[in-house]
């Protein structure tokens, strides 16, 4: 449990961070995110981004992203893995529904979850109304 909380507690910590960021940079153009291609019932709204080439050594192409992801009742994302490309997702509203592993995981408001070099899941919203997830990677520029 004390794990956990820490791991919710370092989501809010880095997404109140990058909402800070977020109000002092211009968003650039929305680009179209891999775990959203081809999927249908999925909003994907990117807030901010920073360039990583311009903060570390040997980043380049990368950038950290965030945006919110909205399903649909219903909706649910294509099954895809995370190698090469970490983060955390933030339930804002609604319950995400997470398969990994032969696992089935719920995920509800105030709620996050690590996705890393081993995450290969799929994510679908079960419930009657629309789940809005808070979601923060390191992504390949568009």
């Amino acid at each position: 449990m004390r794990v956990a909380t820490g791991i919710v507690t370092m989501s809010m910590l880095v997404g109140a961070s990058l909402f800070a960021l977020a109000q002092n940079t211009p968003a650039p153009a929305p680009a179209p995110a891999p775990a959203t291609a081809g999927a249908s019932g999925l909003v994907a709204k990117d807030l901010n981004q920073v360039d990583l080439a311009a903060e570390f050594d040997g980043m380049q192409g990368k950038h950290l992203r965030m945006r919110t992801v909205t399903f649909a009742p219903g909706a649910r994302s294509p099954e895809h893995s995370h190698k090469g490309r970490p983060g955390i997702a933030y339930v804002l509203q609604g319950t995400f529904t997470e398969h990994r592993n032969g696992v089935t995981k719920e995920y509800g408001p105030g709620t996050s979850w690590v996705e890393d070099h081993d995450t290969t899941h799929w994510v679908e919203n079960r419930g009657s109304t629309p789940a809005v997830q808070l979601s923060v990677a390191i992504d390949a520029q568009p």
